[in-house]
């Protein structure tokens, strides 16, 4: 198996070594795995493609490269330039730093480089590790995603609904917040909504005077509804999720034909 991956917190993350060896397992002796991440962390890039600017891209050591973009474009620079057009059997895009849950999955860079590989045909799924007080101070954070990813990416690539439609399928992989021994398994579940939690601005001023705002997330550890990836991840379960590019809201379509 040919297997292409990349992330969103860069090139020199812990989470996309511990991917490497996900894929490289799952690759088998006679496979290939290349990287194609970004020179620097591109976390909260979501679908972005760098349409009016060009990028730049280094070899760094054998199939291991670094550009200048968005997770999208490595993506794209992985499939059309550094594969030569060969496509691979399979996209992986994390492990993130983090979650990509709930309202998380329209802002994540982790995201939008799986859903480029679904939208090009390939099969692809996307990694997040939840952190929290449980996991976040061990050695290795990334201990339950090194323990469940691999049979449960195997399963999907034996027996998963890839493209069998326009918009294919592609799937969101949430590892939850504790230590490996304490996963108390995976579920198929939907993406959930934290009602609650919205990114907005915290200003700042330098030390001229001048006025910066950052962006500030919410809290991650309220649980979304029963049967939804947030609610999984909380109780000690794997989540995943099925996901397609199609935006369209289908249950609205009625009512608004019926107002026009």
């Amino acid at each position: 198996m040919r297997i292409l991956i990349t992330n969103d917190d860069g090139i020199n993350a812990p989470g996309l070594l511990a991917l490497e060896e996900i894929a490289t397992e799952l690759a088998g002796q006679d496979g290939e795995v290349w990287t194609v991440a970004p020179a620097f962390e591109q976390s909260r890039a979501a679908h972005c493609i760098s349409y009016s600017k060009p990028m730049m891209i280094a070899e760094l050591a054998p199939r291991r490269f670094a550009a200048e973009g968005s997770p999208a474009d490595c993506v794209l620079a992985g499939l059309y330039d550094v594969m030569k057009g060969q496509k691979p059997d399979l996209v992986l895009s994390g492990v993130n730093r983090g979650n990509n849950a709930a309202e998380n999955v329209l802002y994540s860079g982790t995201i939008g480089a799986a859903m480029e590989g679904a939208l090009n045909g390939i099969r692809s799924v996307a990694l997040s590790q939840f952190y929290g007080p449980d996991n976040a101070g061990l050695e290795d954070p990334f201990q339950a995603a090194r323990a469940y990813a691999l049979p449960i990416l195997r399963n999907l690539v034996k027996s998963g609904i890839w493209q069998d439609r326009d918009y294919g399928v592609f799937y969101s992989l949430n590892f939850p917040p504790c230590p490996a021994d304490r996963v108390r398994g995976a579920k198929a579940v939907a993406q959930g909504s934290r009602n609650s939690i919205s990114f907005g601005v915290e200003p700042h001023f330098s030390p001229s005077g001048h006025k910066f705002l950052w962006v500030r997330g919410g809290p991650q550890h309220e649980a979304t509804a029963p049967g939804t990836d947030v609610w999984a991840n909380l109780d000690g379960y794997v989540s995943v999720t099925p996901m397609r590019a199609d935006l369209t809201a289908h249950d609205a379509l009625e009512h608004i034909a019926g107002i026009l």
